[in-house]
């Protein structure tokens, strides 16, 4: 699946308001110029001209999107990408672990060029167009890592700090439902405890076990918020065959119980 449209054309001269929703396919949302606001995972983002925002299968988002507003809306699964080297995957999974980009005006223009040869391609269908923009989504990819890649001097970590980093997390998204324990991480990862929690720590200043929990309540509250599944189903679906256990754990990281949660919220 691969779809990229023209926000002017979508908006048509009106606000775009959307309730909280979930996909389960990667959204790129790159504006010329832009106004409204954008909450992801509970986060919200004011947006700006000049932004990009891209989100991961599963992630949960509001979004308003104020009329005259300009740029593109990209929306592609893993299976129309599939990328063919390491390389590749990397660049799409570093992509998507900061939701917001803020782009200077000048390095935005190459991200718009690959968007419009994309979309051209896309409403032209060539022979050939299907392969045109994967490696244009590539560029774009490339193109927007390197902007990412640029944090404070007081937030600068190692590379291989931020690769292992980021390859913890990427382990979390795949496996938190069945896998709750440090030790299954260090052991995917071939690490010590010693050394995933310093990892860790120096990341983002938080012990794995609250990174854990942490992604539990995400995933939790993103169940409650994005569909209609009772707190036993959420719960099933978490791993936690003991409901009230389940309900006992989301109180004591939020200070609410699920339903009360849910209710305060929607």
């Amino acid at each position: 699946m691969f779809k990229i449209r023209e926000v002017a054309s979508l908006l048509k001269g009106t606000d775009l308001i959307q309730p909280l929703h979930r996909h389960d396919f990667y959204f790129i949302l790159a504006l010329r110029k832009g106004k409204g606001l954008h909450e992801i995972d509970f986060s919200p983002y004011k947006i700006t001209d000049n932004c990009v925002f891209i989100l991961r299968p599963g992630q949960v988002h509001r979004l308003e999107l104020r009329a005259g507003s300009t740029g593109y809306l990209v929306e592609f699964n893993a299976e129309f990408l599939h990328p063919i080297n390491r390389d590749s995957a990397d660049r799409l999974r570093k992509a998507g672990y900061k939701n917001f980009c803020k782009v200077a005006e000048q390095n935005f223009n190459k991200l718009d060029n690959c968007l419009k040869y994309m979309f051209h391609e896309f409403t032209g269908r060539s022979e050939g167009h299907l392969a045109i923009i994967k490696a244009n989504i590539d560029i774009f990819l490339l193109e927007l890592n390197r902007e990412k890649a640029h944090p404070e001097p007081s937030t600068k970590i190692g590379s291989y700090t931020q690769e292992r980093f980021e390859e913890f997390l990427d382990f979390l998204e795949q496996h938190i439902a069945s896998r709750k324990e440090v030790a299954h991480y260090t052991q995917l990862m071939n690490l010590s405890s010693y050394q995933l929690n310093e990892i860790c720590k120096t990341a983002v200043g938080k012990t794995p076990s609250r990174l854990i929990n942490e992604r539990i309540i995400l995933e939790a509250k993103r169940h409650l918020l994005a569909t209609s599944n009772q707190v036993k189903e959420i719960a099933d679906q978490l791993g936690y065959e003991d409901v009230s256990y389940f309900i006992r754990f989301f109180r004591k990281h939020t200070g609410h119980s699920p339903e009360v949660f849910r209710t305060s919220l929607m």
